[in-house]
């Protein structure tokens, strides 16, 4: 902004420096008035009232005394006036009443001000000179009138400084500060140039801005010395890093996110990449290391010491070669790390070397997949490999640490006793064959496996002992999905295997119902009775069903579904099971892929989530039910154990609920197992689910967090149609009502349970068939072979002593090629059919069935 011109404008006051009290009077010029400051004006005009009211005084007090009774009052006035010197002089001694010369403003603001070196300029809004000091004159100079320069006359001609007074002016009119930096002529004095630093902000003195106005202040600096410093310095330390770059070391200087920000020619080259390659590309040290070797190097530097421990590791070059290098680490003040390298790939190739072998054998050290750790007599770390340093050390802890504190820091109190306790043999020279395990990380998810062995002691050696480290986590962690899939093996064979002998006892006491109420009327007293005892085999049943789903051995009706559709039809069923509390949101993806399952089961799969995701929110919540397809990259990402890569269609059903602890997630799928009152469930809903998943293909996962909620995840594998019919979908089959299941011709009935096969000989003969028996498959073919060509069907059991189902119609086979076969069960055909011939053909019926469905199977076979 410019600067207008005022007489003896350098001794004016100051703003910056004025009390509220003062009244700062201006000349008619808009400049500031010399000699007296604002404070002293306003005390001089502020007395004269004092002695003004003094002479009244004073008048009327000669006027009393002058009058006959004025006496009495005289006395009066002049005690008074000695009481009132005495506090005078009291108040003069303590200190409280001060007689002297009054400081003027102006004289403290030219004081502070007068001596800076800097220009200190202040203006008004319309550029009129309210205040510059001494160094303002001396930068800018004054004219022969004796009047302060302008700017614009101080630096006319100067196109840089022109450039930057417009600037500076339009700030210093909006209110903002602002700063410049230009170049300008020296003066006559001297040849060159000089650097000004100008810088603007607004001034305001409070309680005097209506008197004021708006006011600026000016900052005039001149900066070339310091700059020409700058530049000096700046050269000294070019000069210096000239000097790093030409040694035969390497430097680098990496920041704490990891980048490389500073590295000499010399480790540049070595690594393969240009002198000024850091200037163009982001260089990070994982680019150069290894994840195992950078924890390394964090861990020697944490060491700290007046000498870094050194370490021998691998330097990947930018063309991918591995470069053996010596790398001693430590951290600045800002958590960087500096790190000084040493290429030993020359060194590496004098086999006489001693050094040169021992950093072959550090690089064989470094490079071992498992924990290596050397420890001294007194249980400290001496050093570490990078594998040692991945699993064991972090940011707390570091090479020269003792051993049992950096292995233990999680570890349970009696892992750790082990330990100390094998350790302090190791390092007493008694040989510990034996492995300790040891569970580290914050949830204990990690396990290290440690070997110790004990050192001969030589000459010069600090090493005692050594630690070998195994990370143990993923075979424990197989181990233990090993053992679960083992029990639930073990499991779902003695389900199915009881639930095949339950099937049996349970075919006749449903069969030997359906014969006994058909001889009785629904009004007969026994006919309830007989109901009941059905209703409750069919119970029975259903309890066995769900064994034999865990077990996978159930029978499934396999069909073409898209998912989407099956949870969209089941919504309404949902809703009424899951209650008013809970809100159901289903979320299905465009575009599903087809899968082969069987339909009910499948529907059975839902209920049982749905209705246990109920169960886990009493007080009401929000039930997700997701479907969406995962293409084989998505199944390369999933961390699913036993799950191989894939196509599959994913159905997820989250809750808000409880959540289950860990203990209890474990156990979830095994029968019987429930966390629920008694009489208030079976244990079967989810190893139902889960054997119905597994018999269809596909994969199931909980997770759970206790407080926030559970979510269930249903892997199903992909299905592609084979055939335009199939993608049209199954045409829909009239429902006809089978009211006559009598019929005609010769049955040969072949069940090793006689109770089964009695039930069953009674039902068809009551239907109008011949029926011929046999025990065993040996005694079927000679029952045949007695009766050969006039038997029309075989109804036979699969599982029975000397000759199975499947063996027996082979031979059958062999004499009869058309003959009708029903095999009865209860494992599911797919059990067994592998066991066939590919084209072989038969009918299934699973146990347990009751009269009129085996009736109708045989009417259905022969036709008739």
């Amino acid at each position: 902004m410019p600067v207008s011109q005022a007489p003896s404008a350098t001794n004016q006051i100051a703003f910056a420096f004025m009390s509220e009290s003062d009244v700062f009077p201006l000349n008619e010029a808009g400049g500031a008035h010399s000699g007296e400051s604002a404070s002293e004006a306003g005390g001089a005009s502020g007395l004269w009232p004092v002695v003004s009211v003094a002479a009244a005084g004073g008048t009327v007090l000669l006027a009393l005394v002058a009058s006959a009774g004025g006496q009495p009052l005289l006395l009066t006035i002049l005690a008074s006036l000695a009481m009132l010197g005495i506090f005078f002089l009291f108040g003069v001694v303590a200190g409280h009443i001060r007689l002297g010369e009054r400081v003027r403003s102006a004289d403290i603001a030219e004081a502070i001000t007068g001596d800076f070196e800097d220009g200190l300029v202040v203006t008004r809004a319309d550029g009129s000179l309210v205040y510059a000091n001494t160094g303002a004159s001396d930068l800018l100079g004054r004219t022969p009138a004796g009047d302060l320069v302008a700017l614009e006359q101080a630096f006319a001609g100067e196109p840089h400084a022109t450039e930057a007074l417009f600037r500076l002016t339009r700030a210093a009119a909006n209110g903002e500060p602002w700063r410049e930096e230009f170049p300008v002529r020296q003066s006559a004095a001297g040849p060159g140039q000089r650097l000004l630093r100008v810088a603007v902000r607004p001034l305001r003195v409070r309680g005097h801005e209506r008197d004021t106005g708006p006011l600026t202040r000016w900052s005039i600096a001149d900066v070339t010395d310091e700059r020409a410093r700058e530049a000096h310095e700046l050269e000294a330390v070019q000069a210096t890093l000239a000097h790093y770059d030409a040694a035969p070391a390497g430097f680098l200087h990496v920041a704490p996110n990891g980048v490389v920000d500073e590295a000499n020619a010399t480790f540049l080259r070595w690594a393969g990449l240009e002198p000024g390659a850091l200037e163009s590309r982001t260089l990070k040290l994982a680019d150069l290391l290894h994840a195992d070797a950078i924890a390394l190097l964090h861990a020697a530097a944490r060491r700290g010491g007046y000498e870094p421990e050194a370490v021998e590791l691998d330097v990947t070059s930018e063309s991918g070669k591995r470069v053996p290098m010596r790398l001693a680490a430590r951290r600045d003040g800002a958590g960087a790390l500096v790190i000084a390298a040493f290429n030993r790939e020359t060194d590496a190739d004098d086999p006489k070397d001693r050094d040169a072998a021992g950093a072959r054998v550090a690089r064989f050290f470094q490079s071992a997949p498992f924990g290596i750790a050397s420890v001294g007599a007194d249980g400290r770390i001496l050093s570490a490999n990078a594998a040692f340093a991945r699993m064991v050390l972090d940011e707390t802890s570091g090479i020269g640490d003792p051993a049992i504190d950096v292995l233990c820091r999680t570890a349970e109190p009696q892992a750790r006793a082990e330990l100390e306790a094998a350790l302090k043999q190791a390092l007493s020279g008694r040989p510990n064959p034996t492995p300790l395990e040891i569970a580290t990380g914050p949830q204990k998810e990690f396990v290290r496996r440690v070997y110790l062995s004990s050192l001969a002691e030589t000459k010069g050696g600090r090493e005692a002992a050594v630690l070998y480290v195994i990370d143990a986590t993923e075979q424990k962690s197989l181990e233990a999905k090993f053992a679960q899939s083992s029990k639930m093996e073990a499991v779902g064979k003695l389900a199915g295997g009881i639930a095949h002998d339950f099937n049996n006892v349970l075919t006749a006491i449903i069969g030997f119902s359906d014969l006994l109420l058909q001889t009785h009327r629904p009004a007969d007293p026994a006919y309830k009775d007989i109901m009941n005892i059905k209703s409750s085999a069919s119970r029975a049943a259903g309890l066995v069903a769900k064994l034999l789903a865990f077990s996978r051995r159930q029978t499934l009706q396999t069909e073409r579904l898209q998912l989407g559709e099956v949870l969209t039809d089941l919504a309404p069923l949902l809703k009424r099971s899951i209650g008013e509390r809970i809100e159901l949101k289903v979320s299905t993806a465009r575009d599903l892929w087809y899968v082969k399952t069987d339909k009910i089961q499948f529907d059975q799969v839902v209920i049982n989530l749905a209705v246990n995701a109920r169960d886990a929110m009493p007080d009401g919540g929000t039930l997700f039910m997701r479907t969406r397809n995962i293409t084989e990259r998505d199944s390369q990402k999933l961390n699913h154990p036993g799950m191989p890569v894939g196509e599959f269609v994913l159905i997820e059903v989250e809750d808000t609920g409880t959540g289950m602890s860990p203990e209890v997630l474990s156990k979830i799928f095994e029968p019987f197992f429930t966390t629920k009152g008694v009489g208030k469930g079976t244990g079967l809903g989810l190893a139902t689910v889960y054997g119905i998943v597994k018999q269809s293909g596909g994969f199931i996962y909980a997770d759970s967090k206790v407080g926030k909620g559970t979510v269930f995840r249903v892997y199903l594998p992909r299905y592609l149609p084979e055939s335009e019919e199939e993608v049209a979908g199954p045409k829909e089959k009239k429902k006809e009502r089978q009211a006559d299941l009598t019929g005609t011709g010769r049955v040969l009935l072949v069940e090793d349970e006689d109770i089964v096969r009695s039930f069953a000989v009674r039902a068809l003969k009551r239907q109008g068939y011949e029926v011929l028996e046999a025990t065993t498959g040996v005694e079927a073919l000679e029952v045949m072979a007695a009766n050969e060509g006039r038997i029309d069907i075989v109804v036979s059991d699969v599982v029975m002593p000397e000759m199975d189902g499947p063996t027996m119609l082979k031979e059958l086979r062999k004499k009869n090629k058309d003959l009708k076969i029903i095999f009865v069960s209860g494992y599911p055909h797919e059990a067994f059919e592998t066991s066939l011939d590919k084209d072989e053909t038969f009918a299934f019926l699973p146990k347990p069935f009751s009269l009129p469905q085996l009736a109708a199977k045989v009417k259905e076979q022969l036709g008739r």
